[in-house]
C-alpha cells in the first residue's frame, strides 16, 4: 500500500467512548427483551467492539448479554480479490434460534462483509431478528445492506481508508481517515 498522504482523526478516545455509549443505548431502546440479546462481533475489530458494547449495556441496564465472535472468511464472495486469510475462531456458544442478534462491525463500506456474516449466522440457528451496528458507515454500498445503529456517518472517497484503533488491541482508542 502507498504511503499515506493525509491522516485525519475522526474520533478521539473520548469521542469513541461517547459513541459506544450512544450505540449501546440505541440497542437497548430497540431490543424488546434484553435477555434474548446476543452481540456477534465480526473479526477483527467487531469482536472487541461487541465486548465493549456488552459492557456498556451491563453498565446501563445491569444485565449481561450474550457475546460471540464470528469469522466470515469462508462465506466471502471476494476471496479472489482480497486473498485467502487464515480464519479466526468463531465463538458462538449458544443456539441463536429466537434470539435478537446484533452483528457488530467497525466499518461498513461495500456491504459484502455483512452479507457474508448473514450467511454465517444461519449455521447457528434462526434468530428472531438480525440487526447491524457499525462504528463507522462510509457509504459506497455494492449490496442493499444498511446498518440499524451507526456511530458515525463518514462520507469518503473510495480510495480512502478508515482505520479503527482500540485500546485492548492497538494501545489507543481512535478512528482515523487515511488518504492516499
Amino acid at each position: 500500500m502507498a504511503t499515506p498522504v493525509k491522516v485525519v482523526e475522526i474520533l478521539s478516545a473520548e469521542d469513541l467512548r461517547r459513541t459506544l455509549t450512544r450505540l449501546a443505548s440505541q440497542i437497548v431502546e430497540r431490543t424488546r427483551d434484553l435477555s434474548q440479546l446476543v452481540l456477534l462481533g465480526i473479526y477483527t475489530r467487531g469482536v472487541p467492539l461487541a465486548e465493549l458494547l456488552a459492557r456498556q449495556i451491563e453498565t446501563l441496564e445491569g444485565i449481561n448479554v450474550g457475546v460471540g465472535a464470528l469469522d466470515i472468511t469462508f462465506y466471502r464472495d471476494d476471496l479472489d480479490q482480497i486473498g485467502l486469510r487464515t480464519p479466526a475462531k468463531t465463538s458462538i456458544t449458544l443456539d441463536l434460534t429466537g434470539k435478537t442478534v446484533v452483528l457488530v462491525d467497525d466499518v461498513i463500506f461495500k456491504g459484502r462483509t455483512i452479507r457474508a456474516a448473514l450467511n454465517a449466522v444461519n449455521e447457528y440457528g434462526r434468530p428472531e431478528v438480525i440487526r447491524l451496528a457499525v462504528l463507522v458507515d462510509r457509504g459506497h454500498r455494492e449490496v442493499p445492506i444498511h446498518p440499524d445503529f451507526v456511530g458515525k456517518q463518514l462520507p469518503t472517497a473510495k480510495e480512502e481508508v478508515v482505520k479503527v484503533y482500540l485500546q485492548d488491541w492497538d494501545g489507543r482508542d481512535a478512528v482515523e481517515l487515511v488518504g492516499y
